[in-house]
């Protein structure tokens, strides 16, 4: 195969890594606590062939840290996270974190997610609530109070810059590194009455869109013109035997 195809084919793959990513983007635009994917692209070397050739490899996707929008609500049940940090709920695989903090109080008091899970506080333990003294009231530091009465605290968790994310429902990640408990809130904190909106940036989604459509365009006009040139070399040396 010429080295010009190998590039070729190689950004065709690449471009559709990308267009997957851009799409789930876009379709969670409005998913309160969604993180948006991201590709990171690595130029690799082939030995293949008489002389070195360069191309991408297919990508490899990761999860976007950085904050989304937040809009008020005046819910005491829904929270922000401000900063680089987590809240944690219970889920069958495990423990989870995520930054949507839309919550639901059981009427025997725990507080869950929309989807039933669990939050934890600080400990890694369900938290527990008195279901006829109403809404808690939440302090920056997570701590809970009802009437006055402390209830415990609504666990705030900071994941290593290095760990890779794996997405999981809930807009939440599971992290390949142990995360660990919040102790700066000057730095980080809860918000109550507010939540924390997706990250994606559909104006920015909408360019990357464009710029996917103009790079499959230019590849399938080079591979057209490779084809052609192959067949005009064929047809030469035809002649020429």
């Amino acid at each position: 195969m010429q080295p010009s195809l190998y590039v070729s084919l190689s950004g065709q793959m690449a471009l559709m890594r990308r267009l997957e990513t851009v799409a789930h983007n876009v379709a969670n635009v409005t998913t309160a606590g969604f993180r948006a994917e991201e590709v990171k692209f690595e130029q690799l070397i082939s030995q293949k062939t008489d002389a070195p050739t360069a191309f991408v490899s297919p990508g490899n996707t990761y999860l976007s840290r950085e904050a989304g929008p937040v809009s008020r609500t005046d819910n005491p049940l829904d929270v922000a996270v401000s900063g680089d940090a987590w809240l944690a709920f219970q889920s069958p695989n495990g423990i989870v974190y995520t930054r949507d903090g839309r919550m639901t109080m059981t009427p025997e008091g725990e507080l869950t997610t929309l989807t039933g899970y669990p939050f934890l506080d600080v400990g890694g333990a369900p938290i527990q609530l008195n279901p006829a003294a109403g809404a808690p009231v939440i302090a920056r530091d997570g701590m809970m109070t009802q009437n006055g009465n402390q209830m415990g605290a609504l666990g705030l968790f900071t994941i290593p810059e290095d760990a890779n994310l794996a997405r999981h429902e809930n807009s939440g990640v599971i992290p390949d590194r142990a995360a660990e408990p919040a102790l700066d809130f000057n730095r980080v904190g809860i918000l109550q009455g507010f939540t924390e909106q997706s990250n994606v940036n559909p104006v920015s989604e909408i360019s990357r869109l464009i710029q996917i459509q103009r790079s499959f365009d230019s590849i399938n006009s080079a591979i057209a013109q490779s084809e052609q040139t192959m067949s005009q070399a064929v047809r030469t040396l035809g002649e020429t035997s």
